[in-house]
């Protein structure tokens, strides 16, 4: 055969299977009303012609692209390519497509992958980095709202959405709980003398993890937490412990900014350092990654429900999309501690 084969076309469907053209573009979507036996020919019949649905065309029509931008600062990071692919399987689930982008090292987005992202018309953009303010955003999105995961600081429990910005909805995490529980069961164990290991200095994430964690250390009577500079990875970590016995005084707890900082801290304290853990130094991490129950590691750390996070997530999105015009929308996420074996 020679010349370009003809793609199939959703008349070419209807012809053959005696419909309307209608009634093929019914068939593609489960949420409408159609005899389940004419669906079944419908789209018995488009396998066998290999047509699939023009979205271009249909995104034309319905003013809905299916698309959801997601703007993450690191793709390789154990807990954002679990959070990813969590959020890419239930987005496919609800029948949107996910559009990644990677910010620059210092969290900004260059301006031509902002324009980019325009020329995809998403229904919604998730941005898990504050430096790409709404404001920016709104400029380049259009209709689409955009949602941002924000961490209250100290006394806080979410707070309105700024009214007088552009719109943009938001999901609140509730650090507080999660670390009072873990600073309890230090304090329960005789720890005093506690360090952080903190994560990168310009995440808001990380600035309001040790805000909340000297609140609560301050609420109990302890003094001020130690600070170790990381950057959530293991390799600060590991360093930044070894510093803080080896130059510091050392610490009899130590509080990671992440998980995979905590595997960091561990493997310094016993196999540069000679230390045990917990009898001798107690550590707890944050996020709850799938590694934190490795026997390896065993780590008591603050969890963040990836499933429940995901779903507010997704909820957001189909909320905007159902009242376009709706005020601020907000979802709020608890912390809470799970107790392994490196605090006992």
């Amino acid at each position: 055969m020679t010349g370009t084969r003809q793609r199939a076309t959703a008349e070419m469907v209807a012809r053959r299977a005696n419909v309307s053209r209608v009634a093929v573009s019914r068939a593609f979507n489960p949420h409408t009303s159609l005899k389940p036996e004419k669906r079944a020919l419908i789209l018995k019949i488009a396998e066998e012609l290999n047509y699939t649905p023009d979205r271009a065309a249909r995104a034309l029509v319905s003013g809905r692209s299916h698309l959801v931008g997601v703007i993450v600062p690191d793709v390789c990071s154990h807990w954002e390519s679990q959070e990813i692919d969590a959020l890419t399987t239930a987005l496919q689930n609800e029948g949107f497509a996910t559009l990644l982008f990677k910010t620059r090292t210092d969290y900004s987005m260059d301006e031509r992958l902002l324009a980019y992202m325009r020329g995809f018309n998403p229904d919604s953009v998730i941005a898990f980095v504050e430096n790409v303010k709404p404001t920016t955003l709104a400029r380049v999105l259009g209709r689409a709202v955009p949602i941002y995961v924000h961490y209250p600081h100290p006394g806080s429990h979410g707070g309105p959405v700024d009214s007088g910005g552009p719109l943009y909805d938001r999901l609140n995490v509730l650090q507080h709980d999660g670390i009072e529980q873990a600073v309890a069961l230090l304090q329960g164990y005789g720890a005093q003398r506690i360090a952080y290991v903190s994560g990168v200095a310009r995440s808001r994430a990380n600035e309001s993890r040790e805000a909340m964690l000297r609140s609560v250390m301050a609420e109990r009577g302890l003094p001020p937490p130690i600070v170790a500079p990381g950057d959530f990875s293991y390799d600060a970590a590991f360093n930044a412990t070894i510093d803080l016995f080896r130059i510091g005084k050392g610490a009899d707890a130590i509080f990671a900014a992440n998980d995979v900082g905590a595997f960091g801290v561990m493997d310094a304290l016993r196999h540069e350092l000679g230390l045990r853990v917990p009898e001798d130094v107690k550590v707890v991490g944050f996020d709850d990654i799938a590694q934190s129950h490795w026997k390896s590691y065993n780590l008591t750390t603050v969890k963040f429900d990836l499933d429940e996070r995901v779903r507010a997530l997704v909820r957001l999105i189909l909320r905007r999309l159902a009242e376009p015009s709706a005020p601020p929308l907000e979802e709020t996420l608890q912390t809470r501690l799970v107790v392994r074996g490196t605090v006992g």
